[in-house]
């Protein structure tokens, strides 16, 4: 008996048809078809892909175009096919946000290279930056000129065909795609927030010289526009030699930089536009005017085509169409009552991104310590452009009057010492910044390289903060240690290293840079442990720093503690041997309250050294209040000299700090309140396990006044060890690693650590 086919599963052929029907529309090639209907066919065999075909499709084209290289005329391949991802996504009908929430669930699922993830990493962050740069550019250019969703067509009286003047529409799209284009060929500007924003000021700068300049143009002007001339509404306007710029007045209105537009404006917008008119792509003296315009746009517009084509995927002029709607993406109905002279689509533009920010949020600051993240955002009070601004204006006004150099009073403390550090200081200083120049302006296969101009600017500013920071931590050390020579702490390499590159992260992080930590430690050469030792140093020494810039190395604390620290080739493992794995119990480091003693329960055993951290959680505030601030003062300098040294720690006889005899302590259950979960506590100091074997361990790092690390951390000395170890008792802060085997270097740590983070000053 033969045996019965089963029946082809319903829509068995629908892909092939569907991508022959994509081909057609693309004009694609057969092999980028043939490996993307492969690729389609594998995976829907092995994953059930949810949603249309048609979509998923899309996305196997995207992968295919990309991966095939076309052989050019001068013996040359060029990568990509020449079909831009607009038009894919066109044909599939498939939006842009649906398009990046599929593309990263086809690169799982098909376990693309990280080269190719992050290219769609750096293409939606391109993304994400324009979308945010178009909701500021229709606000100021209606502050500038005219209204132009209130703009009536005029019926055409005659069949033959003339040349109309530029309405405010067209000069709408105009100062666009010439934003647009400009930006695609200064790469290192494409994904950066702050650059971007005064690029597009100085866009409108130009389009608004060319409209004040050129004859009968005026009526493209807004009247009440505050940076118009004042001879405006006269009949006849002075003509100056030098264009008129408006600059300073954008940057006062709408949340710019004056020297940082300026800078944009004069080394690279200017002379790129002198190239453009070189390249007859611009012509004419005014570019609004009537025989010049329609040229201007329409080279303009080919030429950002063949940019498109050739080196970017995403067309940035989808933000102007009439089915932007449907081509970017709208999350949720926009409300019916619309504002008074928008169209619907162009309402729905301002709000198509909400849902994808809510899951990206790459403009907002991370929250450390909290589940924020996951909880929908309120309404914006402030936009991401001027949080990035002010940003930077708050970094600018920290510096302001510096110079990147020693000051007089710091140059006085070096010569103090007795060997002036000030030589190896200025030659380590200029050599971090050589390599950050060489490393910023570099390309690779995560990002562009930037404009050494852009390298210089942030390093002059990182350099100048670090002086000043230096300044101040010297200064306190000096007065606290009472005039003591300073030689050993300022001799520390890897001190003044974490600085200046705390420093720099601060600055980037500023800019909204995409260099974002741990960039900046592998550019250096810096083990995280060393970085984690002097963000909290920096902290307390400079009172100037903004909200969202202490909770950014807060995040990049939780991201060293979480994992960094506990990397096979880490520091943290050589300063444990270095302790000789004497590390403290349980008995030392947690509440009395918490504690189960041997002896039945009564009594507080050892005094703990408790945390100074300003978190007020009620539970918290119950035990330091029920311990009183008395007891806590006896063990932490004794306490922390033997951790740190136990061959020379050697308490008194009769001191009150002793280690107790009595058999170690165990935790309660309600001693570790974080949800993380902590198979073990280790109680005595437990001896290295043999090489594949599992160790235990248990430390803590010193604090004084919430700080987990100190200037004196960094010294080697024995002497400047115990000044560091002696100098106060409000050093807790507990890090605990369970069952560390020593091939993974794996760790959890417990509530007592979260306990010991700064969330009031972050939250």
């Amino acid at each position: 008996m033969s045996r019965t086919e089963p029946p082809p599963p319903s829509g068995a052929a629908e892909p092939g048809a569907a991508i022959e029907r994509l081909c057609q529309e693309l004009n694609l090639d057969a092999a980028s078809a043939a490996e993307a209907l492969r690729d389609f066919t594998a995976l829907r065999g092995t994953y059930s892909l949810e949603g249309e075909a048609l979509h998923w499709l899309a996305c196997a084209l995207y992968v295919a175009c990309r991966k095939s290289v076309l052989p050019t005329v001068g013996s040359g391949l060029m990568e990509g096919n020449c079909v831009s991802l607009t038009r894919i996504l066109r044909s599939a009908k498939l939006s842009l946000i649906q398009f990046f929430s599929k593309m990263k669930k086809w690169m799982d699922m098909s376990n693309l290279p990280q080269e190719f993830r992050e290219r769609v990493e750096r293409l939606e962050r391109n993304f994400e930056v324009s979308t945010v740069i178009f909701k500021k550019f229709e606000p100021i250019f209606l502050d500038v000129f005219q209204n132009p969703f209130e703009e009536t067509s005029k019926p055409q009286r005659s069949r033959k065909q003339r040349r109309v003047p530029c309405s405010v529409k067209d000069l709408f799209n105009f100062c666009w795609t010439l934003f647009v284009y400009t930006k695609g060929n200064f790469r290192m500007i494409g994904d950066d927030l702050v650059n971007s924003y005064h690029l597009l000021l100085c866009c409108l700068d130009l389009v608004f010289a060319n409209a004040l300049l050129c004859p009968n143009r005026r009526d493209l002007l807004n009247p009440s526009f505050k940076g118009l001339p004042e001879d405006f509404h006269a009949t006849e306007i002075k003509v100056s030699e030098d264009p008129p710029c408006i600059i300073a007045t954008l940057c006062e209105l709408h949340d710019g930089l004056l020297v940082e537009a300026k800078g944009i404006k004069e080394h690279y917008f200017k002379p790129y536009i002198s190239k453009l008119f070189d390249r007859k792509i611009l012509k004419g003296e005014c570019l609004l005017d009537l025989c010049n315009f329609t040229e201007n746009n329409k080279a303009l517009n080919k030429e950002y085509e063949e940019y498109v084509l050739t080196v970017g995927d995403f067309d940035e002029r989808v933000f102007l169409g009439a089915d932007a709607e449907e081509e970017i993406g709208t999350p949720r109905k926009f409300p019916a009552d619309m504002p008074v002279g928008k169209t619907a689509a162009r309402a729905h533009v301002e709000c198509h991104l909400q849902q994808h920010f809510e899951k990206k949020r790459s403009f907002a600051p991370s929250t450390p310590l909290t589940g924020r993240r996951y909880l929908r955002e309120k309404e914006a009070v402030i936009t991401p452009v001027a949080s990035a601004t002010q940003s930077v204006s708050r970094l600018q006004n920290i510096v302001a009057g510096l110079k990147n150099a020693p000051s007089e009073q710091l140059i006085t403390i070096f010569e103090s010492c007795a060997r002036s550090p000030m030589e190896s200081i200025t030659n380590r200083v200029k050599e971090i910044g050589e390599t950050f120049c060489r490393s910023y302006t570099q390309s690779t296969d995560e990002q562009p390289g930037s404009h050494i101009d852009f390298a210089v600017n942030r390093l002059k500013l990182a350099e100048i903060l670090y002086y000043k920071i230096l300044e101040t931590i010297m200064v306190q050390e000096t007065r606290r240690l009472h005039g003591k020579d300073m030689t050993a702490l300022l001799e520390q390499d890897v001190f003044h290293r974490s600085l200046m590159a705390c420093c720099l992260e601060i600055v980037l992080f500023a800019y909204s840079s995409p260099r974002t930590f741990p960039w900046i430690i592998e550019v250096l050469d810096l083990r995280p442990f060393y970085f984690y030792k002097v963000i909290e140093v920096l902290i307390r020494s400079e009172e100037g720093l903004s909200r969202d810039m202490v909770k950014h190395l807060n995040s990049i604390e939780e991201q060293i503690l979480e994992s960094l620290a506990w990397t096979r080739d880490s520091a943290l493992w050589s300063a444990l041997q270095a302790s000789e794995n004497r590390v403290p119990t349980c008995e030392e480091v947690i509440f009395p309250s918490n504690l189960e003693a041997s002896n039945g329960g009564s009594g507080l055993g050892h005094l703990p050294m408790m945390p100074v951290s300003p978190i007020v959680h009620p539970r918290v505030k119950e035990v330091r209040t029920d311990l009183g601030g008395t007891l806590r003062r006896g063990i932490g300098s004794k306490f922390w000299s033997k951790v740190k040294h136990p061959a020379t720690s050697t308490a008194p006889a009769n001191s009150q700090a002793t280690v107790s005899t009595a058999p170690p302590a165990r935790a309660t259950a309600a001693s570790c309140s974080s949800p993380v979960p902590c198979q073990s506590l280790c109680c005595a100091n437990i001896p290295p396990a043999p090489q594949g074997g599992t160790r235990q361990y248990q430390g803590v790092l010193p604090m004084e006044h919430n700080a987990k690390f100190s200037i004196g951390d960094f010294s080697d000395s024995t002497e400047d060890r115990f000044r560091c170890a002696n100098r106060s008792s409000d050093h807790a802060g507990l890090f605990c690693a369970a069952e560390l085997s020593s091939a993974e270097h794996t760790a959890c740590v417990p509530g007592a650590l979260a306990m010991n983070m700064r969330e009031s000053r972050c939250s």
